[in-house]
């Protein structure tokens, strides 16, 4: 049988079940770690709960995906997860899921795993969202869950710290309330959550900002400036109504027709 036939023959069961995702939709990549409780906790041992040196591996993992080829108009990162938002019109691929999820995932695990010198891996799903009220509530809800996340994660490691095994830890933390948890981080660790680095309670965002770079006319010598455009690291979001507020913002800022 001749190449052309074989290709004709079996590339269908490739492309039969491809899903796209219709025009004028926003999508939203979530890229999640696999077993990364292990990764960080014993293959590496980085500090629990939260490490500054996985939270930079992390970020630089979001940079780099915003710079892979596709329009990422807001990346955003807490514990072992980073939620991208595409810009609406972005046709990379013909939009299709298959090949969206892969290379992303792809993408962030080579990422990572080069940072680590070890093997780290992602997955990847996306969401399909019609309107722009459902792409700022997307990103509330993980902000909300960096704070609810956080609260637990530092809850459960002033436990472990304090001679509780795992089991007993967990099931501790699940008859707490919200204000007995910061009572026993208090009265525990002597910590008061309120206090605690913003990027840990709300997570990291990455967005776009322009900035003027000086350079030099070659022809008369003056001096000249260009408008250029840099990934801005912020890790200290806003909470609640004003982190909606400034996602909503920076969406229609990058969607003028909306």
């Amino acid at each position: 049988m001749k190449f052309e036939e074989l290709d004709t023959k079996l590339r269908v069961f490739e492309i039969a079940h491809d899903l796209c995702v219709l025009p004028g939709l926003f999508m939203v990549a979530r890229i999640d770690g696999r077993n990364f409780t292990r990764l960080t906790k014993e293959t590496h041992k980085f500090d629990a709960p939260f490490d500054s040196q996985f939270r930079d591996y992390m970020v630089s993992t979001v940079e780099h995906l915003m710079n892979c080829g596709f329009r990422i108009v807001y990346g955003y990162t807490q514990s072992d997860e980073i939620s991208l938002l595409l810009h609406r019109d972005e046709k990379g691929f013909g939009r299709k899921l298959r090949k969206l999820n892969s290379i992303l995932a792809g993408e962030a695990s080579a990422k990572l795993s080069l940072l680590l010198g070890s093997i780290a891996a992602f997955d990847c799903r996306v969401s399909q969202l019609p309107t722009l009220n459902l792409v700022v509530d997307y990103f509330r809800w993980r902000n909300e869950d960096a704070h609810r996340n956080a609260l637990n994660a530092h809850c459960y490691w002033t436990l472990r710290k304090g001679g509780e095994n795992p089991g007993a830890a967990t099931e501790k933390l699940d008859r707490l309330s919200v204000s007995d948890k910061n009572e026993l981080l208090y009265q525990r660790a002597n910590i008061n959550f309120n206090n605690l680095p913003n990027w840990q309670k709300r997570g990291i965002g990455l967005y776009w900002e322009s900035y003027q770079k000086e350079g030099l006319n070659p022809v008369t010598g003056e001096k000249v400036f260009a408008t250029r455009r840099r990934i801005k690291v912020d890790m200290d979001l806003a909470m609640k109504d004003d982190y909606s507020k400034f996602v909503r913002e920076l969406v229609l800022r990058e969607h003028l027709d909306q």
